[in-house]
């Protein structure tokens, strides 16, 4: 009996809230290294649920724009910037239920480390090495301007789990293994 959703490939993209879309796309495209791709206009609701129905937010919130960005070999970013009528929480952290983060794969950690820091962008520590299966792997974490948590992953002669396991975790290096 089959599993799981049918025809399921894999991320189309990632859906991200911001305070500042100008912000937000001087982060992803000068930063990041994203293209943006295209623009939604507004989107509103003056007179039936559609925004709680289709979103799960107040009715009568207002989606200001939403831009679209390709991110190298990765997922897409959907990026809004809302008008919540019932106003806005602030950023979940990683150990807060519906927290998260962005995980980047990088082939060199300390070229894009340098990058980072080049552009002022908030480190989170020092990289660390990880142990266990996940020996061979360095990370480090970082802060959009909006506090958004991404982390730098970097594992070029893979991780030690790979050398039995029948099947691997997805690598941006190597998409289709």
């Amino acid at each position: 009996m089959a599993t799981g959703i049918p025809g399921l490939r894999g991320t189309d993209h990632i859906g991200i809230t911001v305070p500042d879309l100008d912000e937000a796309e001087r982060f992803i495209v000068d930063v990041l290294g994203a293209v943006h791709v295209y623009t939604l206009p507004p989107k509103r609701s003056d007179t039936d649920d559609w925004m709680t129905t289709q979103l799960g937010v107040h009715a009568r919130t207002v989606i200001d724009e939403i831009r679209f960005y390709r991110l190298s070999t990765g997922a897409n970013l959907e990026v809004f910037r809302y008008t919540a009528a019932d106003g806005q929480a602030p950023q979940p952290r990683n150990s807060d239920i519906g927290g998260y983060h962005l995980a980047l794969y990088v082939d060199d950690m300390d070229a894009a480390i340098a990058h980072l820091r080049a552009h002022d962008v908030e480190i989170m520590g020092e990289p660390v090495n990880s142990a266990g299966p996940a020996a061979g792997q360095r990370w480090l974490y970082f802060r959009a301007p909006w506090g958004l948590q991404f982390e730098l992953v970097s594992f070029p002669d893979g991780k030690a789990y790979e050398k039995d396991a029948a099947v691997r975790l997805w690598h941006p290096a190597h998409p289709t293994n």
